[in-house]
């Protein structure tokens, strides 16, 4: 596991820069998806259908931020911005 690093953004890598910062917001809202998800599940205020589609969009996703870093050279390791004082976003 690499280091979180601070988003610089630099002429000759803007598009990466920018695909990375792009992905990690689809990240943290994937993250809190699946948490929600989580918490639904554990609750049983869903139905086995709801479960089912539910387990299944979730993996879905994973497997596109999967295919879309690996497209821009990114690892799911590069996502996780270091907010200084506040620590890592991810």
């Amino acid at each position: 596991m690499s280091a979180p690093r601070r988003l610089e953004l630099e002429p000759d890598t803007v598009e990466r820069d920018l695909a990375r910062l792009v992905l990690t917001v689809v990240e943290l809202l994937r993250e809190l998806m699946e948490r929600q998800a989580l918490r639904r599940f554990d609750a049983g205020t869903l139905t086995p259908e709801q479960e089912e589609r539910l387990g299944t969009t979730l993996m879905l996703l994973d497997d596109r931020m999967d295919t879309l870093c690996r497209r821009m050279g990114l690892e799911r390791d590069d996502l996780n911005l270091d907010l200084g004082p506040l620590g890592t976003l991810l």
